[in-house]
């Protein structure tokens, strides 16, 4: 096994096809020394998360068990139903365990699949299937088909938790059937984790020191494996047909700059690999402001979700936070949290900073795949086209308002006595009379709306098309949010993983509506950033600042090598490549076009 990091810069992109044989590669010495077996090649592609390159063996995910048959069951009803409540028990119990182990968000993620496995409806429909004469695992097997189906059918947010349901009933169909639960491998030896997809459940004891890469066949640029893959600083390739094919200990090489997964990879590949890998450690190893390489200033700065992710950003050289979001506090809680204690937790964000460096706050984002039950909104039949974001405290004649404006003043207080600037924006603004009563209820909070540091997330082509008019008024900034951006454009919901090639920001589609955005913030002297999952692939990041941003803000796993990427190129050279990008057909022609030349 060789482990070997790639340079940045990418010539290849990610393509939908699926693998091709490229004939036998050359017989030649491993770095280890030995022989590698004559092998045909084959190449797989599909979206890189990362530009790193390595090389390792495969290892695939244990695969859910088939369904079990429909058959009368051996022993008595009782014993069926304890097997079942038992086999239930212990894949919340083992959920639990992995929380507990990883812990922040995780924790909380895996908790709420717990709970599920407990569920009394649950319960009820296994006792029913059970004393009906049914197995345990066929009980479970009914139990889940149903709610699956019932999921399915309630709008695209419900339907995107059917991934969760089919993973805990496979978890719980292999205990009742004796059988270990799908899952990690378990290998005491780096490897490249191969798999469908992952379930959260999969990814929270995931060790980067033993995962060399992700593989996976589905998902998409902003899919939870990508972005858990970025913020591990684990290279990954999603998306990539055909590379369930591959079986245990094939060695593969993956490079995620290119976006392309090779089997038996050849020598000269291996070499090419290596060649690279000395020039991402030069160029990753700057430190310091960002910027391009004639002098513009870029700032590149963190998405994070707490104090506990401060720690990263601070040893990332990060020139502050550029997406602080504000969410933690709220979720999981059938009140919202007191106003003393979200003043502690920004001022333990906000304390952490320099004098000099910024913290963007993004108030609470409410609705879609955040429901709280203290910001009623009634039932929606597709909540990512309902009241979200700032139509929360909007509608309903203000019922919600009071959360909100709890916000603002605690985010006030805890700002006073703060070292670096404070700037708030509002997430889901269409248009210019949201963004001013917005700005109205911020200067009422004692927030410097005259000063510039209010502003609001650009993530519909709405905001962005009218993006002039909103920073025309008071509006101090904008924040550009490519993951909803690109799925508002392109209709895909973020959360399905059938869509999740249409998921791309490369889309010329999204560049075209993130230049508007640009070209408004250059007429109007407003900064315009980009907080999205975009901004943390290097290549990309050049074309956003050659569009008109001018922070930067991403895991901070990411900063390193986005920094390297500008310090490489001018603004000039910048906007060539978002011109070339913005005018080709295709995601995968934009990301082309950008590397060429």
């Amino acid at each position: 096994m060789a482990e070997v990091a790639a340079a940045e810069t990418a010539e290849t992109e990610p393509t939908e096809a699926g693998p091709t044989e490229t004939g036998p590669t050359e017989t030649g010495p491993t770095e280890a020394g030995s022989p590698r077996a004559q092998s045909p090649q084959a190449q797989f592609e599909g979206v890189g998360v990362g530009t790193a390159a390595v090389a390792g063996p495969v290892a695939r995910m244990g695969q859910p068990p088939p369904e079990p048959p429909d058959v009368p069951a051996a022993d008595d009803a009782g014993d069926e139903r304890a097997k079942a409540f038992a086999a239930l028990a212990a894949v919340a119990a083992d959920l639990r365990a992995r929380g507990a182990a990883a812990g922040g968000p995780t924790a909380d993620v895996l908790e709420a699949q717990a709970m599920m496995a407990e569920d009394p409806e649950l319960e009820d429909g296994v006792r029913a299937r059970t004393d009906a004469g049914k197995t345990a695992a066929r009980a479970i097997h009914e139990t889940f088909a149903e709610y699956h189906d019932l999921f399915s059918g309630l709008g695209d947010y419900m339907a995107g938790r059917v991934a969760d349901l089919a993973d805990l009933a496979a978890r719980a169909v292999a205990v009742a059937s004796g059988v270990p639960m799908p899952g990690l491998p378990h290998r005491t030896e780096p490897y490249v984790l191969v798999a469908a997809d992952l379930a959260p459940a999969d990814t929270a004891l995931l060790d980067p020191h033993l995962v060399l890469a992700l593989v996976t066949a589905e998902g998409g640029p902003t899919s939870h494996t990508a972005i858990l893959a970025r913020a591990l600083g684990i290279p990954a390739v999603v998306g990539a047909a055909g590379v369930l094919a591959l079986t245990d200990d094939t060695t593969v090489l993956v490079d995620a700059a290119a976006g392309t997964v090779i089997g038996h990879p050849s020598t000269e590949a291996m070499e090419a690999a290596v060649t690279r890998s000395c020039a991402a450690a030069a160029a990753s190893a700057r430190t310091g402001p960002g910027r391009t390489s004639d002098g513009t200033a870029v700032k590149l700065l963190a998405n994070i979700g707490g104090a506990a992710d401060v720690p990263s950003a601070l040893a990332a050289d990060a020139e502050g936070v550029g997406l602080f979001r504000t969410e933690f506090l709220y979720l999981d809680s059938e009140a919202p949290p007191t106003f003393e204690a979200q003043v502690k937790a920004y001022k333990d964000v906000f304390d952490a900073f320099p004098a000099g460096a910024r913290v963007v706050v993004r108030t609470l984002d409410a609705g879609a795949d955040k429901p709280l039950p203290f910001v009623p909104l009634g039932e929606e039949p597709n909540p990512a086209l309902g009241v979200r974001g700032l139509r929360a405290f909007r509608a309903f004649d203000g019922r919600n308002e009071a959360v909100l404006r709890t916000q603002l003043l605690a985010i006030r207080e805890a700002a006073g006595t703060s070292a670096p600037e404070i700037w708030v924006m509002a997430p889901m603004v269409d248009e210019i009379t949201e963004a001013e009563w917005f700005c109205d209820l911020a200067a009422g909070c004692g927030l410097d709306v005259a000063g510039g540091r209010v502003g609001i997330m650009v993530e519909t082509p709405a905001s962005a098309l009218t993006a002039g008019a909103i920073l025309g008024g008071r509006t101090g900034f904008a924040s550009i949010g490519t993951n909803d951006l690109t799925q508002y454009t392109m209709a895909a919901d973020r959360m399905l993983g059938a869509v999740g090639r249409l998921q791309d920001p490369w889309h010329p589609a999204v560049l075209k509506l993130i230049g508007a955005a640009g070209a408004a913030g250059e007429a109007t002297g407003k900064p315009i950033g980009v907080c999205g999952e975009a901004a943390a692939d290097p290549l990309l990041a050049c074309v956003l600042v050659g569009l008109g941003a001018r922070s930067l803000s991403m895991a901070p796993s990411a900063i390193a090598e986005v920094r390297a990427a500008l310090a490489a190129r001018t603004v000039a050279e910048c906007m060539a490549m978002a011109a070339r990008a913005s005018g080709a057909a295709t995601a995968r022609e934009a990301r082309r076009a950008a590397a060429a030349g």
